[in-house]
C-alpha cells in the first residue's frame, strides 16, 4: 500500500469518543493493532490540556539525538533536564493558543506568520506582537510578516541599536569619545570583553568594576616602589635577571672548589680536562654549545673565589657572566678582580626587597596601558557613568526578552503539530510517507541488497540488554563514522524482509542519514528474531541441511585427521636402514590366505533373505500407498501437504505468533523515550520498512553460468521413477510375485532318506 493510501486508510478509520466528563469530544483510530487519540484540529491542540495522560502514546522523550530542531525542544525543556514531558507539551499548546487567535495555522507548520493572526486581546499575543514589530523595525522592513530567519539573527536585530536589555555595553552604547576610549580600554585590559547582542564586544558592570579596582590597585603599587627597593636603579629588574640565570652555574663552581679543598687529588677530576675537550676537538665547536655550557663556570684550581675576568670564564657563559659583572658585581664591588661565595650571597640579598615588592604586584591586567594612563582613567573617574549606561540597558530587559519570544513563538508554529504527530499519535511514523518521517528514523540502511528506513539512533549500548526479549524484532546494531563529520554513532536498524543467513557481525554497509550524508556502518550485534512466514517455512529444511552438512563436513575432517596420523606414524616408525627378509614358507603362506576368510556360504543365504524380506516390507508399503492413491486421486496432494504441514507448521505457528507480537515500545524505551502504549509492527507493516532489490527479466544468456545437472543423472532419476512404477503397477495387477520368486532363492527337492518312510500312494493323498 501507497503511503498515501495508508494516510487515507488512517484518516477513515477514525472514530468519535462519547462526550467525556470534560466535555470535548476527541477522535479516535486503530493503526497497528493499537488505538490511538487523532490530533487533526486546531480545537484538538486548543484541548490538548483536557486530554487524559494515559491515551498519550508518548510520555517523555529525549531532547537530543532526534531528527527535529533542536533549538525548538530546548526552549520547551523549561526545567532543562534533558526531556520532553507532557507537562512540558500541554504549557507549549497553552501559550500558543492564546498568542494565536484561532490554533488552526499550527496546522500549515510554516515558519513564516502574518502578524494579523496574533491576538493581541491576551497578555501573550500583545507581548509578541510587539516585540515582532520591534524586530521589524531594527530590521528596517516595513511589512506585516516576520519569518523565523528574520526573529533570529540577534546580530542584525541589534546591530544598529545602542542598548538591547543584555546588561552589556559597547562603544556603540554611548556617543561620549572619552567614554568610548574607556570602553575601549577595559576591552584591552580586561580579558577582552563579552560578547553583546550586536555581534560587538562589550562590558558589564562586574567588568567596568573590575578595571577601576585594577587600576587603583596598580597606582598604589607603583607607589610602593621606593629607591630603597630599586637598589640598582633603573638597571634592577634587568640585574635579577641576569644573575637568576647565572645562580645555579655559580653554586655549582663554588661547590666543586669546596671539594678540591677538602680533596686536593679531586681537582683534576672536578676541572675541566684536556681529555674532555678533545672528545669534541672533532665536531663542529660552535654546535657544540650545549656540550661545553656543561662544563665548569670556571677552571677549579682549588682556590674558593671566582674570577672576574671574562677570558677565564666557560665560553658557553662569557655572554651571561658579562651581564652580571656590569649590572650588578662592578656596581657593589668596583674594582675587584674576584669575588667570593659570600659576596656572591650579598648581591642575590640585595634583591630581597624588589623580589618581595613585585610579588605583592597587584593590578597587573592595566599595567600594559602604562602608570600615565591608569592615573588619567582614575582622575577622570568616569565609572559611574559607565554603570548607569548598564543600567539603561538592563531597563530594556523585558522588550528583549519579547523579541526572544518571537523566535520562540515562530519555532513553536513551524515545529509544534509536528511534536504532537510524534508525541501523542505517532501518525508520522504509520503514515510513511518518506516527506515526514517520524523523528525517531534517523536515516536508511544499505546491507546485503535490501534497504531498511527503521534506524533509530542508539544513546547507551549498556541499556540494550532486554531488548531482544521484548521487542521480538530482528535488529541489526551497527556502528558508523562519517568522513564529512568528526563523530560517531551506533544505529539499531530493524530488518522486517528477507533472509538473515548472509548477515553477521563485522559485515560492513552503507548509511545514509535524514541529511543525505552516507557513513560507514560495520554491524556489531544482531538480535536474530523471526522475520517472515516464508522464512520460517524454510527454517526447518534449512536446519536440517545444516546439521547434515555439519555432520559430514566433521565426519570426514576427523577420517581425514585420523589418516594423516596414520600415515604420519607409520612413516615414523619404518626402519630404512634395515634390510628387508624374505618370508618364510608358512609366513608366505598365511600372508597370500585372504583377511576375510573363507567364503561362507550359510552367512550369505542370511544376510540374502534378510535383504529379500526388507524388499518384501518396502514393496508392501509402496503398494499400499499406490492402492491408496489410485483408488482416490487426491490423497497424493493431501499426504504431500500434510508433511509439509507435520514439518513446517509447527514453526510457522510459531513464528505467527511472534510476529503479531514484534513491538518498537522496548527499543525506543532503551533510548529513552517514555512510551505509554505498544507501538505494533505487525506482518502486514513490517514490510513497509524493508526493500529488496528488483532486477528485470534478463533473457541474454550468461557464458560462466552454472550447467547445471547433467543429463546422466537426469536419466538415472528417470529410470528409478520408472522401476518404482513398474513395481507398483506389477503389484496391482497381481504380477508381484513374479519378482518376489526372482527375488527369492529357489530350494530343490533333495532325495528320500534311506530310513524314511514310502511316500503314499496318489490315492491315499
Amino acid at each position: 500500500m501507497e503511503p498515501s493510501e495508508l494516510w487515507s486508510a488512517l484518516r477513515d478509520c477514525e472514530v468519535s469518543m462519547a462526550e467525556s466528563s470534560n466535555g470535548y469530544n476527541w477522535k479516535f483510530c486503530t493503526i497497528g493493532g493499537v488505538t490511538r487519540v487523532k490530533i487533526t484540529s486546531g480545537d484538538d491542540i486548543a484541548h490538548l490540556g483536557e486530554l487524559d495522560q494515559k491515551l498519550w502514546t508518548v510520555l517523555s522523550c529525549p531532547v537530543k539525538g532526534l531528527e527535529f530542531d533542536e533549538r525548538t525542544l530546548a526552549l520547551m525543556d523549561t526545567n532543562a533536564d534533558g526531556k520532553i514531558r507532557v507537562n512540558e507539551v500541554k504549557a507549549a499548546a497553552q501559550w500558543l493558543t492564546a498568542v494565536l487567535k484561532t490554533p488552526e495555522g499550527l496546522l500549515k507548520q510554516e515558519d513564516v506568520v502574518d502578524l494579523d493572526a496574533l491576538n493581541q486581546a491576551t497578555p501573550e499575543g500583545l507581548k509578541v506582537y510587539q516585540s515582532a514589530k520591534q524586530i521589524l523595525k531594527n530590521l528596517g522592513l516595513e511589512k506585516n510578516q516576520i519569518s523565523l530567519a528574520e526573529a533570529s539573527d540577534s546580530v542584525a536585530i541589534f546591530a544598529k541599536t545602542a542598548l538591547n536589555g543584555d546588561g552589556i555595553i559597547t562603544v556603540q552604547s554611548t556617543e561620549d569619545a572619552d567614554l568610548k576610549a574607556t570602553i575601549e580600554a577595559i576591552l584591552a585590559t580586561e580579558g577582552g570583553g563579552l560578547d553583546d547582542r550586536s555581534g560587538l564586544k562589550g562590558a558589564d558592570a562586574a567588568l567596568i568594576e573590575q578595571f577601576y579596582t585594577d587600576c587603583a590597585d596598580y597606582k598604589a603599587w607603583k607607589a610602593a616602589g621606593t629607591d630603597e627597593i630599586f637598589v640598582f636603579g633603573d638597571d634592577t629588574a634587568a640585574a635579577l635577571d641576569a644573575c637568576n640565570a647565572l645562580k645555579e652555574k655559580v653554586a655549582d663552581y663554588f661547590m666543586r672548589c669546596k671539594l678540591a679543598a677538602f680533596n686536593s687529588e679531586s681537582a683534576s677530576v672536578l676541572d675541566i680536562t684536556a681529555a674532555r675537550i678533545g672528545e669534541l676537538a672533532s665536531l663542529d665547536l660552535a654546535q657544540c654549545n650545549e656540550q661545553i655550557s656543561a662544563y665548569p663556570l670556571a677552571r677549579v684550581t682549588g682556590k674558593q673565589t671566582l674570577t672576574l675576568d671574562c677570558a677565564l670564564i666557560n665560553p658557553a657563559w662569557q655572554d651571561a657572566f658579562s651581564k652580571v659583572l656590569k649590572l650588578a658585581i662592578n656596581k657593589m664591588f668596583p674594582g675587584a678582580s674576584a669575588i667570593t661565595e659570600a659576596q656572591w650571597g650579598e648581591i642575590l640579598a640585595k634583591f630581597g626587597p624588589y623580589t618581595a615588592w613585585m610579588e605583592a604586584k597587584k593590578g597587573a591586567a592595566v599595567e600594559s596601558l602604562g602608570l600615565e594612563k591608569v592615573e588619567a582613567f582614575l582622575k577622570a573617574d568616569r565609572k559611574a557613568e559607565l554603570l548607569k549606561i548598564v543600567e539603561d540597558d538592563k531597563a530594556l530587559e523585558a522588550e528583549s526578552a519579547g523579541i526572544d519570544e518571537v523566535e520562540k513563538f515562530i519555532r513553536y508554529y513551524r515545529n509544534f503539530y509536528k511534536l504532537l504527530k510524534n508525541f501523542v499519535t505517532l501518525s508520522d511514523f504509520y503514515a510513511r510517507d518518506p516527506a515526514n518521517k517520524s523523528v525517531f528514523e534517523a536515516g536508511t540502511l544499505f546491507i546485503d541488497q535490501r534497504s531498511t528506513e527503521l534506524c533509530i539512533r542508539v544513546a547507551d549500548m549498556g541499556k540494550q540488554g532486554d531488548v531482544n526479549d521484548l521487542s521480538g524484532m530482528c535488529i541489526l546494531y551497527c556502528d558508523c563514522t562519517c568522513k564529512s563529520k568528526p563523530e560517531k554513532m551506533t544505529i539499531a536498524a530493524v530488518i522486517t524482509q528477507g533472509e538473515v543467513d548472509d548477515l553477521r557481525v563485522g559485515k560492513n554497509a552503507i548509511f545514509y542519514d535524514r541529511q543525505g550524508l552516507d557513513w560507514d556502518a560495520v554491524v556489531v550485534k544482531i538480535l536474530d528474531n523471526p522475520i517472515s512466514l516464508r522464512q520460517a517455512f524454510w527454517a526447518p529444511y534449512k536446519k536440517v541441511r545444516r546439521a547434515i552438512s555439519d555432520r559430514i563436513n566433521k565426519s570426514v575432517s576427523d577420517k581425514n585427521a585420523k589418516v594423516e596420523a596414520d600415515l604420519t606414524e607409520k612413516a615414523n616408525t619404518v626402519d630404512l636402514t634395515k634390510p628387508k627378509e624374505a618370508p618364510k614358507e608358512g609366513e608366505a603362506a598365511a600372508a597370500a590366505k585372504p583377511a576375510m576368510g573363507g567364503f561362507d556360504i550359510a552367512k550369505f543365504a542370511g544376510i540374502f533373505a534378510a535383504v529379500g524380506m526388507a524388499a518384501g516390507l518396502i514393496g508392501q508399503a509402496l503398494v499400499g500407498l499406490a492402492e491408496g492413491i489410485m483408488a482416490h486421486w487426491y490423497n497424493l496432494p493431501l499426504l504431500i501437504l500434510g508433511i509439509i504441514l507435520f514439518i513446517s507448521g509447527p514453526s510457522m505457528f510459531l513464528t505467527w505468533l511472534k510476529l503479531k507480537r514484534r513491538n518498537l515500545t522496548p527499543l525506543l524505551n532503551a533510548n529513552g523515550w517514555a512510551i505509554n502504549s505498544s507501538i505494533l509492527i505487525n506482518s502486514a507493516f513490517g514490510p513497509t520498512f524493508t526493500e529488496y532489490a528488483k532486477y528485470p527479466r534478463v533473457t541474454m544468456s550468461d557464458p560462466y553460468a552454472d550447467k547445471g545437472i547433467s543429463k546422466g543423472w537426469i536419466a538415472a532419476f528417470v529410470l528409478l521413477v520408472l522401476v518404482a512404477g513398474g513395481l507398483i503397477f506389477m503389484h496391482c495387477t497381481n504380477r508381484m510375485h513374479l519378482l518376489t520368486d526372482w527375488m527369492m532363492p529357489t530350494v530343490t527337492e533333495s532325495a528320500p532318506a534311506a530310513d524314511a518312510p514310502a511316500e503314499a500312494p496318489a490315492e491315499a493323498k
